[in-house]
């Protein structure tokens, strides 16, 4: 099993997952636009837009909360373990 999980695909995912959760994560504190947190902030919107922009599109906050963005996080989730799935069938 643990052949599988250096699987190229797999490690990208994940990554990702850590990406999004990064992002998440910081939405919780005030970011200076300048400051170093406000560039790793830049770049951690820059690399997760692409894939929540279509989920807020169909789906509303409610109220402060973002669902979008937990749904899209899900939906990669599932999608990376997909893919574990696929390479150790």
């Amino acid at each position: 099993m643990s052949v599988y999980l250096h699987h190229p695909l797999y490690t990208l995912g994940v990554i990702y997952l850590v990406i999004m959760v990064l992002r998440a994560v910081l939405s919780w504190f005030p970011v200076r636009p300048g400051s170093w947190l406000g560039t790793i902030n830049h770049w951690l919107v820059v690399l997760t837009e692409p894939v929540v922009a279509p989920f807020r599109k169909v789906i509303p906050p409610l109220g402060v909360f973002d669902i979008s963005y937990m749904i899209a996080l899900l939906v990669v989730w599932v999608l990376t373990n997909y893919v574990l799935y696929l390479v150790s069938v």
